[in-house]
């Protein structure tokens, strides 16, 4: 695929590293020439130096014949200008990313698509949502939902007092007859290695396992892991970015009772009058008898999201201390997340990933409607809806030429969630979730085209 991608800084780097590695086309432009240097001297790419909405750059950068144009830069108006003169120009696919949510909330009314943006992405919004479902399933330190969460993707690190330690997937299946989950990926301890299981594969003390489930799975899934499900009530925020403040709203609308700390005086008084319900504490996170003195202990989330990695990795570290229930930290670094659970801290997220799992699903070739990259495994859950050509159309699951580094997790039809078993026949309109390793990955779209 040609893709032009405006914006040098961090998810649009991001975003070029993982195209470039599988070999893309890519454009990066920006207007600064640092940000260019740098990601030209690390990157297999081209970059432009120029305006993002000049057209004499996006002629340069061939707009015409390209696939698909991301605007990322941090401004708004920049990205959604650029998008609608790259469709106006020939571009087949257009994104932007957008700060101001009502743009997502009203796109139906709007209709932006007619305008040429076919997707409108905000990083920010998206880590609120992923921490709003991290605290619903409080167990588990990684969680996405499909169709509405027909089915779920959670993670979980097996303790060693889980029922099925030792046994196998299917030892561990015929203990619940009417199956709810499916195993579709793991990572034994101390390895960097990911696994995809089958049934003969056997569950280990503190492996890390990903589970497909339905809506039946989650107390199933307690039941098996030995895990308990934890209630989330009172919540602490610290920092009032625009994930701050967006997960302050979002909890809010849930019934949490939400205290938000923000060393920034004016930006705190902000948040308080655009906030009512949520508690705004003017004062520094950092600062431990300010934390106390706010009843820290009686929190069951502690939630850090200001501007700095390691602020919010020590502040959740504190918390800890305070046997907080769920810690969840913000960070940009991505070689933190190896350290997630080593260190003590829940669920690391991360919006760089969070945006290029969004928009990677227009880079996969089928009808990919989701696709999510889970984290520190070497692997990817896609969701294809099935078309009148797919191959996999009409097949019963055990007679498709499945790779052997890929699996099927569950299938949505009609709305409704199934953990698909080998006698299970794909129909069209299926949503079907496949978590499968990078080097099966064209195998695997070439069934759903």
């Amino acid at each position: 695929m040609r893709i032009i991608i405006a914006g040098a800084g961090e998810v649009g780097f991001h975003l070029a590293k993982l195209l470039s590695y599988e070999s893309q086309n890519i454009t990066l432009i920006d207007s600064r020439k640092e940000s260019l240097t740098y990601a030209d001297n690390h990157l297999d790419i081209k970059v432009l130096k120029g305006d993002a909405t000049s057209i004499s750059v996006l002629r340069d950068a061939k707009v015409e014949t390209s696939d698909l144009v991301i605007g990322v830069t941090s401004s708004e108006t920049t990205n959604i200008t650029l998008c609608l003169l790259a469709k106006q120009m020939g571009c087949k696919k257009t994104i932007a990313r957008i700060s101001n949510i009502e743009f997502i909330d009203n796109k139906e009314l709007i209709k932006f698509s007619e305008l040429g943006i076919d997707e409108m992405i905000s990083p920010e919004e998206l880590a609120a949502t992923e921490i709003q479902l991290l605290l619903d399933q409080s167990a588990f330190f990684d969680t996405y939902e499909f169709e509405a969460g027909a089915l779920m993707m959670v993670g979980v690190t097996l303790p060693e007092d889980a029922p099925f330690i030792g046994k196998s997937v299917k030892d561990a299946a015929n203990i619940f007859p009417g199956l709810h989950f499916m195993p579709i990926a793991m990572q034994r301890v101390g390895t960097q290695f990911t696994l995809i299981p089958r049934g003969d594969t056997v569950f280990k003390d503190k492996d890390k396992v990903y589970f497909v489930i339905d809506k039946e799975g989650v107390d199933d899934l307690y039941k098996l892991t030995g895990k308990k499900k934890e209630e989330i009530k009172n919540v602490m925020i610290l920092g009032g970015s625009k994930v701050g403040f967006n997960a302050a709203r979002d909890l809010c609308a849930k019934k949490f009772n939400v205290k938000l700390i923000e060393k920034n005086k004016e930006k705190a008084f902000d948040i308080s009058d655009s906030l009512p319900n949520v508690l705004v504490i003017n004062g520094d996170g950092r600062n431990l008898e300010l934390l106390e003195e706010e009843s820290l202990e009686s929190m069951d989330a502690f939630i850090a999201v200001t501007g700095n990695s390691e602020t919010n990795i020590m502040s959740c570290l504190m918390a800890r201390s305070k046997n907080i229930k769920k810690t969840i930290a913000l960070v940009e670094n991505m070689d933190y997340f190896q350290l997630s659970q080593s260190i003590g801290v829940d669920t690391l997220i991360n919006k760089k990933l969070l945006a290029a799992n969004n928009i990677f699903r227009y880079v996969r070739r089928g009808e990919v409607v989701a696709l999510t990259r889970l984290n520190n495994l070497n692997a990817e859950i896609l969701e294809f809806e099935v078309k009148a050509t797919s191959k996999v159309n009409g097949k019963i699951i055990r007679e498709l030429e499945f790779p052997r580094a890929a699996i099927i997790g569950g299938i949505v039809r009609d709305g409704i969630g199934n953990i698909a078993l080998g006698d299970f026949r794909i129909e069209e309109g299926d949503r079907v979730v496949v978590c499968c390793l990078p080097d099966s990955i064209s195998k695997i779209e070439r069934l759903f085209i």
